[in-house]
């Protein structure tokens, strides 16, 4: 029976990466504050006007950054898995983009019942 050398680089084969039980605490103790955070600032909504939807979207944007980049492995994976990932979310904005496009170029119309 041939022994055969596993140990070259494949790109077929799968080569896990192990996080440290320290990151996902920091990570996760990192999504509690900016959960905080988030309640935080809605107290503060009325002082910050319009702005606040900005902030609570900031908060929201690095929570799931966080997400995707720890929980989800996608910070240690390869460059075509981040772009397909990445294609959900453009073609979510687009869906986005001409779904208000439609509701803001509505003409106003009166029933006449």
């Amino acid at each position: 029976m041939a022994h055969h050398n596993h140990e070259h680089n494949d790109a077929n084969v799968l080569h896990p990466h192990i996080t440290p039980m320290s990151t996902y605490l920091k990570v996760g103790g990192a999504l509690f504050g900016l959960t905080f955070l988030t309640v935080i600032a809605h107290q503060f909504h009325h002082q910050m006007g319009a702005f606040a939807a900005v902030v609570a979207f900031a908060i929201a944007l690095v929570k799931a950054i966080l997400v995707l980049l720890y929980f989800m492995h996608l910070k240690d994976d390869t460059n075509i898995n981040r772009l397909i990932f990445a294609s959900g979310f453009f073609f979510l904005a687009v869906l986005l983009f001409f779904s208000a496009l439609d509701i803001w170029t509505r003409v106003v119309e009166i029933s006449p019942l």
